[in-house]
């Protein structure tokens, strides 16, 4: 099953994704649907206002999420690109709710940023409150799977030992387009300009997604519409010799094998 926020003449609304159409779930956005204890019952039911699905505009996928966590140096690859050792804890640090864009949306460079880098991650989206969970209760406690890219201006992130500045300027990061709620993620990949710049498998996740939600929940209670981006494979562009960084009309393209993909060209922040 498929869920997504997308944009009406009237506003957001939540919907289900099916072959043949969206149905509308009743609220605004998948946030508020998620926080329904009868949540994945309700979707299967739902039978409401159809659209479309030639031209549904995909909105972030949780536009208002109360939090979102993203990992970094979670595949070997990367971590060994970078000159990096396998960590014993991930490393976790935080987005804000306006850095996020829809499936679709032109992402804004970082202003005063000339290091704008890709970063292609399986997102994870919470789907019951849960603090202190065991592995299984971290499973159970996952709604599905998305697409996200974490797109960092490394020159700001940097500046300093905490990564965050360079990681969540306004509108700089693409979530969606849904959510799968069945999903067996496989290969994630990342295009740019047509070129194929990552590629691996998620399997080669450090810590995999019930780790990290156990893990989490030790520090704080997740909830639903929570986002945990959970890191990128090897191929990233400052990695590179030399670097290679995204610019005003770079096209890139993410795809999680199994969950979806996201489409964003690249524009002057406004």
């Amino acid at each position: 099953m498929k869920l997504a926020t997308i944009r009406t003449a009237t506003g957001t609304a939540a919907v289900r994704v099916d072959v043949d159409g969206a149905v509308e779930l009743g609220v605004a956005n998948l946030g508020a649907f998620l926080a329904r204890p009868d949540w994945r019952a309700a979707a299967e039911a739902a039978t409401g206002t159809r659209h479309e699905l030639a031209g549904l505009d995909y909105a972030p996928l949780v536009p208002q999420p109360e939090k979102i966590f993203c990992v970094g140096l979670n595949y070997r690859t990367h971590i060994l690109e970078m000159g990096r050792e396998l960590p014993q804890y991930p490393a976790l640090f935080a987005k804000f709710a306006r850095s996020l864009v829809g499936a679709l949306d032109p992402v804004e460079l970082p202003a005063g940023s000339e290091q704008v880098d890709w970063e292609a991650e399986l997102g994870v989206v919470i789907g019951t409150e849960v603090r202190h969970a065991s592995p299984e209760q971290a499973a159970a406690a996952i709604a599905g799977y998305t697409v996200v890219n974490d797109v960092t201006a490394r020159d700001f992130q940097y500046r300093s030992v905490e990564w965050l500045q360079g990681k969540t300027f306004e509108r700089s990061t693409p979530v969606g387009p849904w959510l799968v709620t069945d999903a067996e993620p496989g290969e994630i990949s990342c295009e740019v300009d047509g070129d194929v710049v990552q590629k691996a498998d998620t399997g080669d996740l450090v810590f995999g997604p019930a780790e990290l939600v156990a893990y989490i929940s030790q520090i704080i209670t997740l909830v639903p519409g929570d986002i945990i981006a959970t890191g990128t494979p090897g191929g990233v562009g400052h990695a590179r010799k030399p670097p290679r960084y995204l610019g005003e009309g770079s096209v890139v393209v993410t795809r999680v094998e199994g969950v979806g993909e996201l489409k964003n060209s690249f524009v002057k922040a406004g």
